[in-house]
């Protein structure tokens, strides 16, 4: 007993990304070995994205109506600029994914794809007023069948409605927060063994071209992600102070990036960032607000994440997308990464979301989320890296 107990507390506290990556090469053995075996397994990836599906739009209620709720009434903290710079960074970011995605277009290996699930937008009027009618869906009916887009008009709606609720009514909130944040963790901590399943399915029935296209689309994700560290964000510092914004970029991609690739979660990061302004002589009325606050808001790398993926499964069925869907897109992309959940994966969970646009339906989009677990390895590493430090650099930019 004492032997199984170790075992457990082991798997438990050990590193996910090498817990993934040992899926991942298991899941690949397998399936070369036995496709009949292989398949026998997938039940551990069917769960897993059941999983994900059941959690998802209570995470995205939740986090985001209590993120609204929790900002102190009457207090002035100079606030106003970090968050239009967190806002525009994101929407940004959004924007770049969206123009790479089109230079550089990935598809990808999705299992039993009927285009008879989809329901094609034809123009960008039919997209708003989707749109607009799930915005108004009844809440219950929106948590039911994962209308996500009314779950976040709900989420923002009563948020700002219990802004001025009493402390213990928010408390009550907050703790709830905190108790689905530690559900998807739970989950989130089965996933080697949900990719597994996953990745010995899609081998065993599609082969090492799913390899292939996996390759491709983390390469347009860390391209992106890249060019928004070390273009964009340094391009808005320098319209904010006027002079060379590299020492400061830098510096924070050095000592809160470099960290936060390694947790793999902007929340965990939060001390480190809160450190890093400390010695960058920050206000601390402000940097001890802007810094959890952009833990929570500040999602350039999930913005990229969300985009990138949804526009991959667009391209690979084939759904026509005008200039005006696009930018649509990044402004539902930005939206939504506001809601991400400071842990490991949390973007992953809100790509139905955006896809959602396209009338892509949750079972395909979940497929979506799954690949992204599989390449979570360097996919959610890049991505908080540049959360965190993100949240750093424009907190100092506005101070400077």
């Amino acid at each position: 007993m004492e032997n199984k107990n170790g075992v457990v507390q082991r798997y438990i506290n050990g590193n996910l990304v090498i817990q993934i990556l040992v899926g991942i090469v298991l899941g690949v053995i397998v399936a070369m070995i036995s496709k009949e075996l292989a398949m026998s397994f997938s039940i551990l990836g069917t769960l897993f994205i059941k999983a994900l599906k059941a959690i998802a739009p209570v995470l995205v209620l939740v986090l985001v109506a209590t993120a609204i709720m929790k900002k102190e009434v009457g207090v002035e903290t100079g606030m106003k600029p970090i968050l239009t710079l967190y806002f525009i960074g994101t929407f940004l970011s959004a924007l770049v994914a969206v123009v790479v995605s089109f230079i550089f277009p990935t598809t990808l290996v999705l299992l039993e794809v009927s285009t008879e699930q989809l329901s094609h937008p034809g123009s960008i009027i039919e997209v708003l007023k989707t749109v607009l009618f799930n915005i108004v869906d009844n809440p219950v009916n929106a948590l039911q069948s994962g209308n996500f887009i009314g779950i976040l008009a709900w989420a923002i709606a009563l948020g700002f409605a219990m802004h001025y609720s009493s402390n213990e009514t928010k408390k009550v909130f907050e703790d709830v927060s905190h108790g689905v944040t530690k559900i998807v963790k739970f989950i989130i901590k089965l996933a080697p063994f949900g990719i597994f399943g996953l990745v010995a399915e899609t081998f065993a029935q599609t082969g090492f071209t799913a390899l292939l296209g996996y390759s491709q689309l983390l390469l347009v994700l860390v391209g992106t992600m890249l060019f928004v560290a070390f273009v964009i964000n340094p391009i808005i510092v320098y319209i904010k102070i006027k002079s060379n914004p590299f020492p400061l970029v830098l510096t924070c991609i050095k000592e809160s990036g470099i960290t936060a690739f390694f947790t793999r979660s902007s929340a965990a990061n939060i001390p480190v960032n809160l450190n890093l302004c400390k010695k960058l002589n920050l206000n601390e009325d402000t940097y001890s607000i802007s810094i959890p606050l952009g833990a929570t808001i500040n999602m350039a790398g999930a913005a990229v994440t969300i985009t990138v993926l949804t526009l991959a499964t667009v391209h690979t069925l084939g759904i026509p997308i005008d200039i005006g869907t696009a930018l649509l897109l990044s402004v539902i992309a930005s939206i939504a990464a506001c809601g991400v959940s400071g842990v490991a994966g949390g973007s992953l969970l809100l790509i139905p979301l955006a896809c959602s646009l396209f009338g892509i339906s949750n079972d395909i989009a979940l497929q979506v989320v799954a690949i992204g677990f599989v390449i979570s390895v360097v996919q959610d590493s890049m991505e908080t890296a540049l959360n965190s430090s993100t949240d750093v650099i424009f907190t100092a930019a506005c101070h400077k």
